[in-house]
C-alpha cells in the first residue's frame, strides 16, 4: 500500500521544528584540546557528568602542615572545570596560592572576566601559608579557557616570592594622622582611640525571622593607624552577594589587598558575604579606595 503524501503546511512544520529545535540545542561539546591550548594545563573528561577537568599541581611549593610535608595530592592542585550550560559554558575551579600571590593572581582573575568566589585556609600549621581562592564563570568556553590560562600565568610569574607583600613600620600608639581627612571621604564619622580611628557602617538583614544589623556582626569597618602620609587600614566588608565582584574590584584596583572572603552566619536572609582588607598608603588613597568599594553597594 502506498503512502500518502504529508500535506504541505504539515511538511512545513515538521522542517521548521526541526530546525529550530536545532537551533535551540547549542553544541554540548567541549573542544576540550582547546581548552587545554588556552589554560597551559592537562585535562581530564568525565563523560558522566560532562565536564573536562585541567589541573596544575603546585609541584614547586615546598609546604610542611603540623611537620607533614604535602604533596599535590594532598590538596596543593590548582584546577578549573569547564561545563556545558545551555548556550553558555560554565567554569569552576580553586587555586592555590602563598600569601604574596593572592592578590595579583585575584586582579588578573578579575580583570579578564572570572569571578572570584571564595579565598581562605585549607589547612592549620602550615608553612609557608598557603591559602585557596575558588574562582567561576559563565560564558563563552574560550574566552574562560584564556582567563583561566591567565590566572595560572599569573601564579608561576608569581612564584618563588615575586608577589606583592605591601608592608609598613607602623606602631598605633603613635599615630598622628587626621580623622577629619577620612570622615570628610567616607562621609561617615568615626572613633579615635588608642591611636586607631575606626569607622563602622551597619547594614540590615534577618535570622530566623529576627532582625540583625550593626550590633550583631552585620557591618563593614575600617580601621586606620599611622599618619597621613603613611598608614595602614584593616577591615571587613558586608556585601550580598550580588555585591561581592564590584566591590572587589574596587578594592583591588585602590591597591587594597584581600584577605579573606567568606560568611559569618549561615540562614540570614538576605545571604551576606564577608571579606576581609589589608591595605597600606596615604589616609587620602586609603580612604577613597574605600569609597568607591562603598559606592557600588546597594545602600
Amino acid at each position: 500500500m502506498s503512502m500518502k503524501p504529508l500535506p504541505l503546511l504539515l511538511l512545513l512544520f515538521f522542517v521548521g521544528a526541526t530546525a529550530t529545535s536545532a537551533l535551540a540545542v547549542p553544541n554540548s561539546k567541549l573542544d576540550t584540546a582547546k581548552i587545554e591550548d588556552l589554560t597551559g594545563a592537562k585535562g581530564k573528561l568525565d563523560e558522566k557528568e560532562g565536564a573536562f577537568k585541567v589541573t596544575m599541581p603546585r609541584s614547586d611549593l615546598a609546604v610542611t602542615a603540623a611537620g607533614v610535608r604535602l604533596t599535590p595530592p594532598m590538596g596543593l592542585t590548582s584546577w578549573a572545570a569547564f561545563k556545558p550550560a545551555g548556550a553558555h559554558t560554565m567554569v569552576m575551579g580553586d587555586t592555590v596560592l602563598l600569601e604574596d600571590q593572592v592578590n595579583p593572581v585575584m586582579s588578573v582573575a578579575l580583570d579578564n572576566g572570572l569571578e572570584v568566589t571564595a579565598l581562605h585556609n585549607h589547612f592549620f600549621w602550615d608553612t609557608p601559608k598557603v591559602m585557596f581562592m575558588h574562582i567561576a564563570g559563565m560564558g563563552d568556553a574560550e574566552k574562560l579557557a584564556a582567563a583561566v590560562g591567565k590566572v595560572f600565568g599569573k601564579i608561576k610569574e608569581t612564584s618563588g616570592g615575586k608577589g606583592e607583600v605591601p608592608t609598613a613600620d607602623i606602631d598605633p600608639a603613635k599615630s598622628a594622622l587626621a580623622p577629619d581627612r577620612i570622615e570628610a571621604i567616607l562621609s561617615v564619622k568615626g572613633d579615635l582611640k588608642d591611636g586607631v580611628y575606626k569607622v563602622v557602617l551597619g547594614r540590615a538583614a534577618k535570622m530566623h525571622g529576627t532582625d540583625i544589623g550593626n550590633t550583631m556582626g552585620v557591618n563593614t569597618w575600617a580601621a586606620f593607624a599611622g599618619t597621613d602620609d603613611k598608614a595602614v587600614v584593616d577591615g571587613d566588608f558586608a556585601m550580598l552577594e550580588p555585591e561581592l565582584q564590584a566591590v572587589l574590584k574596587a578594592l583591588r584596583r585602590s591597591g587594597i589587598n584581600i584577605v579573606a572572603i567568606h560568611q559569618h552566619m549561615t540562614g540570614e536572609s538576605p545571604r551576606v558575604m564577608f571579606l576581609h582588607y589589608w591595605g597600606v598608603g596615604s589616609t587620602e588613597a586609603l580612604a577613597k579606595g574605600l569609597k568607591a568599594a562603598l559606592d557600588t553597594q546597594r545602600r
